[in-house]
């Protein structure tokens, strides 16, 4: 029984090596990373390098300061004079009572009776 139990994990060891030379293996890579001493590291591998690039940094826009325009000055206009419109008078009218009318007998004072 155990005979048995060494042929079927070697037929399984077998298998999977069998398999892995099958497999596709062409992008994976192994690598060994040591931390020597802090901030250095030291590692091996057979991973082509890659490049990382950095993160990016967004700074916003400086801001932009309009300044007011400069303030435009006009001359007054020039002043404009007008000849006053001529006045007329006419000689002042006088109203007088007219002569006395005497009515023969009547009025003032000579009634008949």
């Amino acid at each position: 029984m155990r005979t048995y139990r060494y042929l079927i994990a070697g037929a399984v060891a077998v298998a999977g090596l069998a398999g892995a030379g099958v497999a596709a293996a062409s992008d994976v890579y192994w690598s060994v990373g040591v931390q020597a001493a802090p901030g250095v590291v030291v590692s091996a591998g057979n991973a082509r390098p890659v490049y990382v690039a950095p993160r990016p940094y967004y700074r916003p826009a400086p801001p932009v300061y309009y300044s007011a325009p400069a303030p435009v000055y006009y001359a007054p206009p020039p002043p404009v004079y007008y000849q006053p419109r001529p006045i007329y008078y006419s000689p002042p009218v006088v109203v007088r009572p007219g002569p006395p009318h005497w009515h023969h007998g009547r009025g003032h004072g000579h009634h008949r009776r």
